[in-house]
């Protein structure tokens, strides 16, 4: 009598875990598809810090763009969902269109490339019990190749939903054009959903890393971008123009998955014939499948 007691009152305690982790699992996508969309976007970063003993360092300046983009759905499952943001900028009448960063999510990964400086990624699988509940991010250049990634937990409280971490990436565009002073960012990235959009909200450090040395703190940084719903219409441009190229990319990222499949380290070359990746795939000498695989592998450096 008393066990069966028992029993039936840990079944309903564990019938209320599982309702409890697929309502917060629930809760999780919604936050994550909540970023998909038309926004105004503002780009705002500002060096705080400076640790140089050079008196002659100079800080980045403040820099601050916008523009419109769009953040279209590109895969939609149950642990996996994918967002690709085009840019749309210029002339509202003929707007450029610029493929611009994606995020993958997905839930319990263990299989991460870490950012270790100077185009170099290390593999690492994480245990099963460290990425329990967790959703990793993963980010990845114009081109599709990696950038940085990262795992934590969504946090839905007291009216706010947000995920934080903290991970190793290569230098951004506006710095890597003009700094080389670092080599690598410790980013620190809070994706917060608010009524009015969200708001990436960023703690960088500038690094110095060289192989068998200490991590040398250069500078520090602060990011705030912050992206405002606003009617889809106005990103008609730039959802049309994935409408007619996502065919090709689908291509792009079936590669690149290939060769993340691998699970070793990856050393990426920075230009091939002279030219970064993104150049060759952003003009119309490759579309077919062969073509694409040929220069995307050209760019793998063999152990």
């Amino acid at each position: 009598m008393k066990i069966s007691r028992l029993a039936a009152i840990l079944s309903l305690f564990m019938s209320g875990v599982v309702v409890s982790q697929t309502s917060k699992k629930e809760n999780d996508l919604t936050a994550i598809k909540s970023m998909c969309g038309c926004y105004e976007v503002s780009f705002n970063f500002a060096e705080t810090f400076s640790y140089s003993s050079d008196s002659l360092y100079k800080p980045s300046k403040v820099k601050v763009t916008g523009g419109l983009e769009w953040a279209q759905l590109v895969v939609d499952e149950e642990d996996k969902i994918s967002i690709q943001h085009i840019l749309q900028v210029g002339n509202p009448a003929e707007p450029h269109i610029v493929k611009h960063w994606r995020q993958d999510w997905e839930y319990e990964n263990q299989d991460f490339y870490l950012y270790d400086g100077d185009n170099n990624w290390k593999y690492v699988q994480k245990p099963q019990e460290d990425v329990t509940g967790q959703w990793s991010q993963k980010v990845f250049q114009v081109d599709d190749s990696p950038r940085y990634e990262g795992s934590a937990s969504w946090i839905h409280v007291d009216g706010k939903s947000f995920w934080e971490n903290t991970t190793p990436a290569p230098l951004p565009r506006r710095e890597y054009t003009t700094r080389s002073d670092y080599n690598v960012t410790i980013r620190g990235n809070r994706h917060e959903i608010t009524e009015t959009g969200w708001i990436h909200d960023q703690d960088n450090t500038k690094v110095i890393r060289e192989i068998g040395k200490d991590d040398i703190v250069l500078a520090k940084e602060k990011g705030y971008n912050v992206y405002k719903r606003v009617d889809d219409k106005r990103c008609a441009a730039a959802a049309n123009w994935w409408k007619e190229h996502h065919s090709k990319w689908a291509l792009v990222r079936g590669k690149w998955d290939e060769v993340f499949a691998r699970n070793k380290d990856l050393s990426l070359e920075q230009k091939v014939e002279n030219k970064a990746l993104y150049k060759h795939l952003f003009t119309d000498d490759y579309t077919a499948e062969a073509d694409i695989n040929f220069i995307i592998e050209s760019f793998v450096k063999k152990p």
